[in-house]
Protein backbone atom coordinates (compact mmCIF):
# COMPACT_ATOMS: atom_id res chain seq x y z
CA UNK A 1 0.00 0.00 0.00
CA UNK A 2 2.95 2.19 0.87
CA UNK A 3 3.27 2.19 -3.52
CA UNK A 4 0.07 2.73 -3.85
CA UNK A 5 -0.22 6.71 -4.84
CA UNK A 6 2.33 5.53 -7.88
CA UNK A 7 -0.33 3.81 -9.61
CA UNK A 8 -2.26 5.11 -12.04
CA UNK A 9 -5.36 3.74 -10.13
CA UNK A 10 -7.93 6.18 -12.67
CA UNK A 11 -6.74 4.83 -15.73
CA UNK A 12 -6.84 1.56 -14.46
CA UNK A 13 -10.26 1.92 -13.33
CA UNK A 14 -11.16 3.52 -16.42
CA UNK A 15 -10.37 0.23 -18.40
CA UNK A 16 -11.56 -2.51 -16.12
CA UNK A 17 -14.86 -0.93 -16.72
CA UNK A 18 -14.72 -0.55 -20.41
CA UNK A 19 -13.73 -4.70 -20.59
CA UNK A 20 -16.06 -5.80 -17.24
CA UNK A 21 -19.17 -3.75 -17.59
CA UNK A 22 -20.42 -5.04 -20.99
CA UNK A 23 -19.68 -8.54 -19.62
CA UNK A 24 -21.05 -8.04 -16.58
CA UNK A 25 -24.05 -7.38 -18.54
CA UNK A 26 -23.89 -10.21 -21.05
CA UNK A 27 -23.86 -12.38 -18.02
CA UNK A 28 -26.88 -10.56 -16.48
CA UNK A 29 -28.94 -10.69 -19.58
CA UNK A 30 -28.60 -14.45 -19.56
CA UNK A 31 -29.76 -14.96 -15.97
CA UNK A 32 -32.36 -12.79 -16.94
CA UNK A 33 -33.19 -14.85 -19.35
CA UNK A 34 -33.09 -18.05 -17.62
CA UNK A 35 -35.39 -16.49 -14.86
CA UNK A 36 -37.62 -15.50 -17.28
CA UNK A 37 -37.69 -19.28 -18.50
CA UNK A 38 -38.58 -20.25 -14.50
CA UNK A 39 -41.50 -17.77 -14.00
CA UNK A 40 -42.90 -18.71 -17.49
CA UNK A 41 -43.01 -22.09 -16.97
CA UNK A 42 -43.69 -21.75 -13.47
CA UNK A 43 -47.78 -21.59 -14.03
CA UNK A 44 -47.28 -25.20 -15.51
CA UNK A 45 -46.84 -26.56 -11.70
CA UNK A 46 -43.78 -27.83 -10.00
CA UNK A 47 -43.57 -30.68 -12.30
CA UNK A 48 -42.78 -28.50 -14.53
CA UNK A 49 -40.34 -26.35 -13.40
CA UNK A 50 -38.28 -29.34 -11.86
CA UNK A 51 -38.26 -31.21 -15.33
CA UNK A 52 -36.58 -27.86 -16.42
CA UNK A 53 -34.13 -27.73 -13.58
CA UNK A 54 -33.17 -31.11 -14.11
CA UNK A 55 -32.42 -30.56 -17.83
CA UNK A 56 -30.75 -27.59 -17.23
CA UNK A 57 -28.30 -29.59 -14.96
CA UNK A 58 -27.66 -31.76 -17.79
CA UNK A 59 -26.77 -28.56 -20.35
CA UNK A 60 -24.30 -27.68 -17.21
CA UNK A 61 -22.74 -30.94 -17.64
CA UNK A 62 -22.35 -29.62 -21.31
CA UNK A 63 -20.74 -26.52 -20.34
CA UNK A 64 -18.49 -28.49 -18.18
CA UNK A 65 -17.39 -30.99 -20.68
CA UNK A 66 -16.42 -27.58 -23.45
CA UNK A 67 -15.91 -24.95 -20.99
CA UNK A 68 -12.30 -26.53 -20.34
CA UNK A 69 -11.20 -25.34 -23.64
CA UNK A 70 -12.98 -22.22 -23.55
CA UNK A 71 -10.46 -21.66 -20.28
CA UNK A 72 -7.64 -22.69 -22.10
CA UNK A 73 -8.89 -20.78 -25.44
CA UNK A 74 -8.92 -18.12 -24.01
CA UNK A 75 -5.50 -17.82 -22.02
CA UNK A 76 -4.19 -18.25 -25.60
CA UNK A 77 -5.86 -15.63 -26.91
CA UNK A 78 -5.51 -12.98 -24.68
CA UNK A 79 -1.64 -13.35 -24.51
CA UNK A 80 -1.29 -13.89 -28.30
CA UNK A 81 -3.74 -10.82 -28.26
CA UNK A 82 -0.95 -8.81 -25.79
CA UNK A 83 2.22 -10.15 -28.34
CA UNK A 84 0.09 -8.91 -31.38
CA UNK A 85 0.42 -12.55 -32.58
CA UNK A 86 -2.31 -12.27 -35.22
CA UNK A 87 -1.07 -16.21 -36.80
CA UNK A 88 -1.62 -17.61 -32.57
CA UNK A 89 -4.93 -15.92 -32.64
CA UNK A 90 -6.11 -17.99 -35.30
CA UNK A 91 -4.54 -21.32 -34.65
CA UNK A 92 -5.71 -20.93 -31.42
CA UNK A 93 -9.38 -20.22 -32.19
CA UNK A 94 -9.37 -23.05 -34.87
CA UNK A 95 -8.26 -25.84 -32.18
CA UNK A 96 -10.68 -24.48 -29.00
CA UNK A 97 -13.95 -24.40 -31.52
CA UNK A 98 -13.15 -27.95 -32.76
CA UNK A 99 -12.70 -29.03 -29.78
CA UNK A 100 -15.33 -27.34 -27.89
CA UNK A 101 -18.13 -28.58 -30.92
CA UNK A 102 -17.51 -31.99 -29.98
CA UNK A 103 -18.76 -32.38 -26.74
CA UNK A 104 -21.39 -29.93 -28.41
CA UNK A 105 -22.36 -32.12 -30.93
CA UNK A 106 -22.51 -35.35 -28.48
CA UNK A 107 -25.07 -34.09 -25.92
CA UNK A 108 -27.09 -33.15 -29.35
CA UNK A 109 -27.46 -36.31 -30.33
CA UNK A 110 -27.93 -37.53 -26.59
CA UNK A 111 -31.08 -35.38 -26.25
CA UNK A 112 -32.15 -35.99 -29.40
CA UNK A 113 -31.62 -40.08 -29.32
CA UNK A 114 -31.65 -40.95 -25.73
CA UNK A 115 -33.81 -38.36 -23.75
CA UNK A 116 -35.23 -41.04 -21.98
CA UNK A 117 -31.68 -42.29 -20.63
CA UNK A 118 -30.68 -38.92 -19.53
CA UNK A 119 -33.51 -38.12 -17.85
CA UNK A 120 -33.50 -41.92 -15.66
CA UNK A 121 -30.30 -41.02 -14.64
CA UNK A 122 -31.20 -37.05 -12.99
CA UNK A 123 -34.67 -38.78 -11.30
CA UNK A 124 -36.78 -41.44 -10.52
CA UNK A 125 -40.00 -39.36 -10.86
CA UNK A 126 -41.82 -40.70 -13.95
CA UNK A 127 -43.93 -37.58 -14.27
CA UNK A 128 -40.58 -34.93 -13.91
CA UNK A 129 -39.54 -37.88 -16.49
CA UNK A 130 -41.89 -37.68 -18.72
CA UNK A 131 -41.82 -33.25 -19.38
CA UNK A 132 -38.24 -33.34 -19.28
CA UNK A 133 -37.87 -36.05 -22.39
CA UNK A 134 -40.30 -34.03 -24.47
CA UNK A 135 -37.58 -30.65 -23.61
CA UNK A 136 -34.99 -32.29 -24.19
CA UNK A 137 -36.45 -33.82 -27.72
CA UNK A 138 -36.28 -30.28 -29.24
CA UNK A 139 -33.62 -27.77 -26.71
CA UNK A 140 -30.99 -30.57 -28.09
CA UNK A 141 -30.99 -28.57 -31.65
CA UNK A 142 -29.76 -26.02 -29.44
CA UNK A 143 -26.74 -27.24 -28.22
CA UNK A 144 -24.31 -27.18 -31.10
CA UNK A 145 -25.26 -23.15 -31.74
CA UNK A 146 -24.97 -22.17 -28.07
CA UNK A 147 -21.48 -24.29 -27.99
CA UNK A 148 -20.49 -21.96 -31.32
CA UNK A 149 -21.61 -18.81 -29.41
CA UNK A 150 -19.24 -19.42 -26.60
CA UNK A 151 -16.47 -19.87 -28.67
CA UNK A 152 -16.74 -16.89 -30.98
CA UNK A 153 -17.55 -14.97 -27.56
CA UNK A 154 -14.78 -16.12 -25.74
CA UNK A 155 -12.50 -14.84 -28.78
CA UNK A 156 -13.86 -11.64 -29.11
CA UNK A 157 -14.16 -10.74 -25.15
CA UNK A 158 -10.14 -11.84 -24.83
CA UNK A 159 -9.40 -9.49 -27.58
CA UNK A 160 -10.78 -6.69 -26.33
CA UNK A 161 -14.40 -6.44 -28.65
CA UNK A 162 -16.84 -6.99 -25.79
CA UNK A 163 -19.64 -5.43 -26.73
CA UNK A 164 -20.33 -7.72 -29.87
CA UNK A 165 -21.33 -10.38 -27.43
CA UNK A 166 -23.29 -7.98 -25.55
CA UNK A 167 -24.90 -6.68 -28.05
CA UNK A 168 -25.57 -10.62 -29.46
CA UNK A 169 -27.15 -11.21 -25.92
CA UNK A 170 -29.12 -8.89 -26.01
CA UNK A 171 -30.83 -9.56 -29.36
CA UNK A 172 -31.06 -13.26 -28.10
CA UNK A 173 -32.60 -12.88 -24.67
CA UNK A 174 -35.72 -10.43 -25.92
CA UNK A 175 -36.13 -13.30 -28.65
CA UNK A 176 -36.47 -16.26 -26.25
CA UNK A 177 -38.66 -13.56 -23.85
CA UNK A 178 -40.87 -13.15 -26.65
CA UNK A 179 -41.15 -16.27 -27.71
CA UNK A 180 -41.91 -17.73 -24.58
CA UNK A 181 -44.73 -16.10 -24.72
CA UNK A 182 -45.34 -16.85 -27.88
CA UNK A 183 -45.14 -20.62 -28.01
CA UNK A 184 -45.58 -21.88 -24.09
CA UNK A 185 -49.51 -20.14 -23.76
CA UNK A 186 -49.99 -19.73 -27.15
CA UNK A 187 -50.26 -16.78 -28.70
CA UNK A 188 -50.60 -15.00 -32.81
CA UNK A 189 -52.88 -18.38 -33.52
CA UNK A 190 -49.31 -20.31 -32.82
CA UNK A 191 -50.83 -23.42 -30.37
CA UNK A 192 -50.10 -23.57 -27.01
CA UNK A 193 -46.50 -26.07 -26.45
CA UNK A 194 -46.07 -25.73 -22.60
CA UNK A 195 -42.24 -26.68 -21.92
CA UNK A 196 -41.88 -27.67 -25.49
CA UNK A 197 -42.64 -24.42 -26.21
CA UNK A 198 -39.98 -23.03 -23.73
CA UNK A 199 -37.72 -25.60 -26.03
CA UNK A 200 -38.29 -24.12 -29.16
CA UNK A 201 -38.21 -21.16 -28.13
CA UNK A 202 -34.06 -21.79 -26.72
CA UNK A 203 -32.92 -22.54 -30.00
CA UNK A 204 -34.70 -19.69 -31.63
CA UNK A 205 -32.82 -17.89 -29.36
CA UNK A 206 -29.55 -19.36 -29.92
CA UNK A 207 -29.75 -19.23 -33.33
CA UNK A 208 -30.16 -15.40 -33.03
CA UNK A 209 -27.22 -14.99 -30.87
CA UNK A 210 -24.96 -16.97 -33.90
CA UNK A 211 -26.17 -15.06 -36.17
CA UNK A 212 -25.84 -11.70 -34.23
CA UNK A 213 -22.62 -12.18 -33.53
CA UNK A 214 -21.51 -12.94 -36.76
CA UNK A 215 -23.64 -9.82 -38.25
CA UNK A 216 -22.01 -7.67 -35.76
CA UNK A 217 -18.13 -9.08 -36.55
CA UNK A 218 -19.03 -8.81 -40.28
CA UNK A 219 -20.23 -4.94 -39.37
CA UNK A 220 -17.51 -3.88 -37.31
CA UNK A 221 -14.93 -5.31 -39.45
CA UNK A 222 -13.65 -8.26 -36.91
CA UNK A 223 -11.01 -10.16 -38.53
CA UNK A 224 -10.01 -13.65 -36.52
CA UNK A 225 -13.95 -15.23 -37.06
CA UNK A 226 -13.63 -14.72 -40.77
CA UNK A 227 -9.60 -16.25 -40.92
CA UNK A 228 -10.78 -19.49 -41.95
CA UNK A 229 -7.44 -20.49 -44.28
CA UNK A 230 -5.37 -20.22 -40.68
CA UNK A 231 -7.43 -21.95 -38.01
CA UNK A 232 -6.77 -24.84 -38.82
CA UNK A 233 -2.51 -24.58 -39.54
CA UNK A 234 -1.68 -26.44 -36.58
CA UNK A 235 1.76 -28.17 -35.62
CA UNK A 236 2.77 -30.66 -33.42
CA UNK A 237 4.65 -27.83 -31.04
CA UNK A 238 1.65 -26.20 -30.81
CA UNK A 239 -0.67 -28.83 -30.45
CA UNK A 240 1.40 -29.91 -27.80
CA UNK A 241 2.15 -27.03 -25.96
CA UNK A 242 -2.33 -26.33 -26.34
CA UNK A 243 -3.54 -29.28 -24.75
CA UNK A 244 -0.73 -28.88 -22.12
CA UNK A 245 -2.01 -25.93 -20.67
CA UNK A 246 -5.82 -26.87 -21.61
CA UNK A 247 -5.63 -30.30 -19.78
CA UNK A 248 -5.46 -29.21 -16.09
CA UNK A 249 -8.75 -27.06 -17.26
CA UNK A 250 -10.10 -29.66 -19.05
CA UNK A 251 -9.75 -32.01 -16.27
CA UNK A 252 -10.96 -29.49 -13.98
CA UNK A 253 -14.29 -28.56 -15.81
CA UNK A 254 -15.35 -31.76 -16.55
CA UNK A 255 -14.39 -33.53 -13.14
CA UNK A 256 -16.24 -30.32 -11.21
CA UNK A 257 -19.28 -31.31 -13.96
CA UNK A 258 -19.53 -34.99 -13.00
CA UNK A 259 -19.47 -34.04 -9.07
CA UNK A 260 -22.21 -31.43 -9.78
CA UNK A 261 -23.75 -34.47 -11.96
CA UNK A 262 -23.98 -36.60 -8.73
CA UNK A 263 -25.20 -33.88 -6.51
CA UNK A 264 -28.20 -33.16 -9.27
CA UNK A 265 -29.10 -36.82 -9.03
CA UNK A 266 -29.12 -37.01 -4.78
CA UNK A 267 -31.31 -33.62 -5.64
CA UNK A 268 -33.88 -35.61 -7.88
CA UNK A 269 -33.83 -38.28 -5.76
CA UNK A 270 -35.80 -35.92 -3.10
CA UNK A 271 -39.66 -35.30 -3.58
CA UNK A 272 -41.04 -33.48 -6.25
CA UNK A 273 -41.47 -30.14 -4.17
CA UNK A 274 -37.76 -29.99 -3.46
CA UNK A 275 -36.91 -30.69 -7.10
CA UNK A 276 -38.72 -27.83 -7.98
CA UNK A 277 -37.80 -25.63 -5.06
CA UNK A 278 -34.00 -26.36 -5.87
CA UNK A 279 -34.45 -25.69 -9.67
CA UNK A 280 -35.97 -22.28 -8.38
CA UNK A 281 -33.33 -21.83 -6.23
CA UNK A 282 -30.27 -23.11 -8.60
CA UNK A 283 -31.86 -19.88 -10.89
CA UNK A 284 -31.94 -17.39 -8.11
CA UNK A 285 -28.29 -18.19 -7.22
CA UNK A 286 -27.14 -17.83 -10.66
CA UNK A 287 -28.80 -14.29 -10.53
CA UNK A 288 -27.11 -13.72 -7.01
CA UNK A 289 -24.27 -14.29 -8.28
CA UNK A 290 -24.62 -12.18 -10.97
CA UNK A 291 -25.38 -9.18 -9.12
CA UNK A 292 -22.89 -10.42 -6.28
CA UNK A 293 -25.75 -9.25 -3.78
CA UNK A 294 -28.53 -11.28 -2.44
CA UNK A 295 -32.44 -11.45 -1.86
CA UNK A 296 -32.43 -12.89 1.93
CA UNK A 297 -35.91 -12.30 2.50
CA UNK A 298 -37.18 -15.19 -0.28
CA UNK A 299 -36.11 -17.83 1.65
CA UNK A 300 -33.68 -19.63 4.11
CA UNK A 301 -31.85 -21.35 0.67
CA UNK A 302 -31.37 -18.42 -1.15
CA UNK A 303 -30.19 -17.12 2.12
CA UNK A 304 -27.44 -19.78 1.90
CA UNK A 305 -26.92 -18.78 -1.41
CA UNK A 306 -26.09 -15.38 -0.54
CA UNK A 307 -23.59 -15.96 1.98
CA UNK A 308 -21.97 -18.24 -0.45
CA UNK A 309 -21.94 -16.14 -3.41
CA UNK A 310 -19.63 -13.41 -2.71
CA UNK A 311 -16.78 -15.69 -2.27
CA UNK A 312 -17.31 -18.54 -4.77
CA UNK A 313 -17.18 -15.30 -7.06
CA UNK A 314 -13.49 -14.03 -5.44
CA UNK A 315 -12.67 -17.54 -6.29
CA UNK A 316 -13.89 -18.11 -9.57
CA UNK A 317 -12.15 -14.75 -10.49
CA UNK A 318 -8.99 -15.48 -9.11
CA UNK A 319 -8.68 -18.87 -11.04
CA UNK A 320 -9.67 -17.14 -14.37
CA UNK A 321 -6.75 -14.64 -13.18
CA UNK A 322 -4.60 -17.68 -12.71
CA UNK A 323 -5.27 -19.68 -15.71
CA UNK A 324 -5.09 -16.38 -18.00
CA UNK A 325 -1.65 -16.09 -16.78
CA UNK A 326 -0.91 -19.51 -17.51
CA UNK A 327 -1.71 -21.23 -14.22
CA UNK A 328 -3.99 -23.78 -15.39
CA UNK A 329 -3.24 -26.18 -12.20
CA UNK A 330 -3.65 -24.41 -8.63
CA UNK A 331 -7.15 -23.66 -8.61
CA UNK A 332 -8.02 -27.19 -10.88
CA UNK A 333 -6.30 -29.30 -8.31
CA UNK A 334 -7.85 -27.43 -5.29
CA UNK A 335 -11.32 -27.58 -6.47
CA UNK A 336 -11.18 -31.07 -7.64
CA UNK A 337 -9.66 -32.62 -4.32
CA UNK A 338 -12.32 -30.35 -2.10
CA UNK A 339 -15.03 -31.30 -4.47
CA UNK A 340 -14.50 -35.73 -4.34
CA UNK A 341 -13.07 -35.34 -0.42
CA UNK A 342 -15.68 -32.75 0.74
CA UNK A 343 -18.22 -31.79 -0.84
CA UNK A 344 -19.45 -34.78 -2.44
CA UNK A 345 -19.52 -37.12 0.90
CA UNK A 346 -20.92 -34.94 2.96
CA UNK A 347 -24.00 -34.45 0.18
CA UNK A 348 -24.27 -38.24 -0.86
CA UNK A 349 -24.24 -39.09 2.97
CA UNK A 350 -27.03 -35.94 4.07
CA UNK A 351 -29.23 -36.41 1.27
CA UNK A 352 -29.84 -40.00 0.08
CA UNK A 353 -27.75 -42.39 3.63
CA UNK A 354 -29.11 -39.83 6.70
CA UNK A 355 -32.25 -38.54 4.75
CA UNK A 356 -31.70 -34.97 6.66
CA UNK A 357 -33.98 -32.24 5.33
CA UNK A 358 -33.47 -30.07 2.25
CA UNK A 359 -31.84 -27.36 3.64
CA UNK A 360 -28.82 -29.38 5.07
CA UNK A 361 -28.27 -31.23 1.82
CA UNK A 362 -28.18 -27.53 -0.19
CA UNK A 363 -25.64 -25.97 2.73
CA UNK A 364 -23.57 -28.92 2.21
CA UNK A 365 -23.28 -27.77 -1.31
CA UNK A 366 -20.88 -24.99 -0.66
CA UNK A 367 -19.43 -26.37 2.43
CA UNK A 368 -15.28 -26.19 0.78
CA UNK A 369 -15.76 -22.55 -0.39
CA UNK A 370 -14.27 -20.72 2.73
CA UNK A 371 -11.25 -23.26 2.64
CA UNK A 372 -10.48 -22.80 -0.78
CA UNK A 373 -10.71 -18.80 -0.45
CA UNK A 374 -8.07 -18.84 1.89
CA UNK A 375 -5.69 -21.17 0.02
CA UNK A 376 -5.93 -19.14 -3.36
CA UNK A 377 -5.04 -16.29 -1.26
CA UNK A 378 -1.84 -17.93 -0.33
CA UNK A 379 -1.17 -18.51 -4.09
CA UNK A 380 -2.00 -15.14 -5.04
CA UNK A 381 0.75 -13.70 -3.08
CA UNK A 382 3.38 -16.50 -3.78
CA UNK A 383 3.10 -14.73 -7.49
CA UNK A 384 4.06 -18.50 -9.05
CA UNK A 385 1.10 -18.45 -10.75
CA UNK A 386 2.30 -16.27 -13.66
CA UNK A 387 3.41 -18.47 -16.79
CA UNK A 388 3.54 -16.73 -20.12
CA UNK A 389 3.09 -18.68 -23.29
CA UNK A 390 4.15 -16.50 -25.44
CA UNK A 391 7.79 -15.81 -26.36
CA UNK A 392 7.63 -11.78 -25.36
CA UNK A 393 6.20 -13.03 -22.23
CA UNK A 394 8.94 -15.52 -21.36
CA UNK A 395 11.73 -13.22 -22.27
CA UNK A 396 9.92 -10.61 -19.65
CA UNK A 397 9.47 -13.15 -16.58
CA UNK A 398 13.42 -12.77 -15.14
CA UNK A 399 13.25 -8.96 -15.31
CA UNK A 400 9.84 -9.16 -13.72
CA UNK A 401 10.75 -11.51 -10.72
CA UNK A 402 13.38 -9.93 -9.94
CA UNK A 403 11.80 -6.35 -9.73
CA UNK A 404 9.19 -8.35 -7.17
CA UNK A 405 12.17 -10.01 -5.28
CA UNK A 406 13.77 -6.17 -4.93
CA UNK A 407 10.25 -5.07 -3.49
CA UNK A 408 9.67 -7.27 -1.10
CA UNK A 409 12.84 -7.14 0.20
CA UNK A 410 12.10 -3.70 0.75
CA UNK A 411 9.01 -3.94 2.23
CA UNK A 412 10.68 -6.60 4.88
Amino acid sequence: MRHKGGFPWKSFLKSVAVIAIPVALQNLLTTTGSMVDTMMIAPLGENAVGALGLCAQFTSLMFSCYWGFVGGGMLFFSQYWGAKDDDGIDRSYGITFTCMMVPGLLFCLMALLAPETVMRIYTDKASIQAIGISYLKIVGFAYPLQVWSMSMSALLRSTERVRVPLYAAIASVGTNIFLNWVFIYGHFGVPAMGVRGAALATVCAAAINAGAILVFALITKYPYLFHFNHHFKWNKFFLSEYFRKCFPIICNELLIGIGNMIISIVLGRQSEEAIAAVAVFRMLEGLVIGFLAGFPHASPVLLISCIAAVVRVLTWVQTDTYRAAGDAAYGTILEIVFMYAMLLPCVTLTGLYFKLPILTVFACCYIDEPIRFVLMQVHLYSGKWIKPVTDVGRAAMPAFFEKLAKKRAAEE
